[in-house]
């Protein structure tokens, strides 16, 4: 077993990788078998989310993975992360001084996987398509800054924004922003099923059973112009039942990788070199995990128990003896790899304090034991969520100040409900549209939010939020966003957890497992490849 550990600079960028064996080749793939990923992602369509693959709908890591190989946005991020760089464009750029007009020219010749035209027309289609569904489970949030979109002529589009936003092109490059073909999608309504028209580095065929996808094979696109250099011809991705099942398959060869979701076991023996001929690729995230409250309720919407289980929480505890140290402590609702995190929980409450906490509960008149009821998916965060809820509730029940009931629900019906408010407190997870704070804090504290919490603070909505957003100079918006991080300890609208960590599972002749990844957890297929003999 080889195991490869990458250092990722928040900012900057990743060093080039080391690769092991002959030689890998930056060229295209020479049409040998497809590489094949396996993973535990789901994708089923239900009454809530009927359209798993429309950018206007689809909003999480899952989903995007397919969608990023499959569109182009007008901007992307580089491999290793770092500011925006034009993929669909070929150039764009704030036109004003005060970053609310961003004007995009288009590559010419564009076209999309199907040989229809790609214009100008196209990417406005998109844009004003996602705001008029506006889908409350989608990403319109990321655009609803946009006050209207032009399209003077067929390669140059101009966004005008309702007030400045310098992170407006990193919302240009996420599959919220994806460029559909006007000749297909509908206008004002979803595309349901599994189909889909870009003009990515790949076609998509999937197969499925029950309203369920349980193959999709992504093909090179001939049509394809964008930055992204391609190093194989087709990927099969396979979705397996659970994390054994898809540790099973790369033993057998079965499978060339795996990533989502591997359990803290699994990383464990991989790292011991329990399994020949597979590395394990090892990479700083910013993926978080975190409890929601329901701040309307009875119970979790009293600041003081909000605070009070801020206070009792171990989370070296929970990372040590759920995760097995995959994962790392997380203090705020910012990680540590993203610029402006300050450890705004530590601060205000340090280590864990049962007598802290009761004294936070009968200071504000609130008798012992508090009843709560904690809220989990069972098939979307990976095995181990099961018992970090049960490791949750022994910590909140040792303290002697809650009695806490414990529910597990499946993906597809905890989301919905979730949404509409009706967990008390319930478990998220957040993988970062783009490496910056304002992501991590627009998503959850701005009007029509992603959690839908009826939790409100002006300061961060109406000043903070805005505020940062004029600094270009992303490094100049750090006093607001830790002003923003302080108050969120202070109120707990949300109870940051963990960190993770990235890791991937490769037969040892795929390369460009390193780069499989992006920091942002953005699955590369186009990156991966075979080794050369030598």
């Amino acid at each position: 077993m080889n195991r490869k550990t990458l250092v990722l600079p928040a900012v900057v960028g990743l060093l080039a990788p080391v690769l092991a064996g002959c030689g890998a080749s930056d060229e295209a793939g020479d049409g040998g078998e497809p590489i094949v990923v396996g993973t535990t992602d789901t994708f089923v369509t239900t009454k809530a989310f009927p359209a798993p693959f429309d950018p206007a709908l689809a909003y999480e890591a899952a989903s995007w993975n397919i969608l990023r190989n499959t569109f182009q946005t007008l901007m992307a991020l580089p491999r290793s992360g770092g500011e925006p760089v034009p993929e669909a464009a070929s150039r764009c750029g704030f036109s004003d001084q005060n970053n609310e007009q961003y004007r995009c020219t288009l590559r010419s010749g564009m076209k999309f996987a199907n040989g229809h035209a790609l214009t100008a027309d196209d990417v406005k289609f998109s844009v004003d398509r996602t705001l008029k569904i506006k889908d409350p489970n989608g990403p319109v949030s990321l655009l609803s800054g946009v006050d209207a979109v032009e399209a003077p002529n067929d390669r140059q589009i101009v966004f005008h924004l309702k007030s400045p936003d310098a992170t407006f092109p990193y919302k240009l490059a996420t599959p919220a922003a994806a460029i559909v073909d006007a000749q297909v999608y509908h206008g004002s309504k979803l595309r349901n099923g599994f189909a889909v028209d870009g003009s990515g580095p790949y076609t998509l065929r999937t197969e499925e059973r029950g309203g369920q996808v349980v193959s999709a094979v992504f093909s090179r696109n001939p049509h394809y112009k964008g930055g992204l250099k391609l190093k194989n011809d087709q990927v099969e991705m396979r979705f397996l039942k659970n994390a054994d099942a898809m540790e099973d398959a790369l033993k057998k060869g079965d499978i060339d990788l795996m990533t989502r979701s591997m359990s803290p076991d699994q990383i464990g023996r991989l790292e011991r070199g329990d399994t020949k001929g597979v590395d394990l690729v090892e990479a700083p995230g910013q993926e978080i995990r975190y409890l929601g409250f329901d701040t309307d309720d009875g119970t979790a919407g009293r600041k003081a128990v909000r605070q009070a289980m801020a206070e009792v929480v171990d989370r070296q505890a929970l990372v040590r003896d759920v995760y097995d140290r995959t994962a790392q402590p997380l203090y705020s609702i910012v990680p540590s790899s993203v610029g402006s995190h300050v450890n705004s929980f530590f601060n205000k409450y340090g280590d864990p304090s049962p007598e802290k906490a009761r004294s936070t509960l009968r200071a504000a008149g609130i008798d012992t034991p508090v009843k709560l009821r904690l809220t989990y998916t069972t098939d979307h965060y990976g095995a181990a969520t099961d018992k970090e809820f049960r490791t949750l509730r022994r910590q909140l029940e040792a303290s002697g100040l809650f009695d806490v009931t414990v529910e597990g629900v499946p993906w597809k019906t905890f989301r919905p409900a979730q949404s509409d408010g009706e967990y008390q407190v319930y478990g998220m997870g957040w993988f970062p549209d783009f490496p910056d704070a304002d992501n991590f804090l627009d998503p959850f504290f701005a009007k029509n939010n992603f959690l839908n919490t009826p939790y409100r603070n002006d300061t961060i909505r109406d000043r903070l939020i805005p505020q940062t957003r004029r600094q270009t100079e992303r490094s100049a918006a750090a006093a607001g966003f830790e002003q923003a991080q302080d108050i969120v300890a202070d109120e707990v609208p949300v109870l940051p957890l963990w960190q993770g960590k990235q890791y991937v599972a490769t037969r040892d002749d795929v390369t460009g497992a390193e780069w499989a990844l992006s920091s942002s957890s953005v699955l590369q297929l186009w990156e991966l490849g075979r080794e050369t003999a030598g």
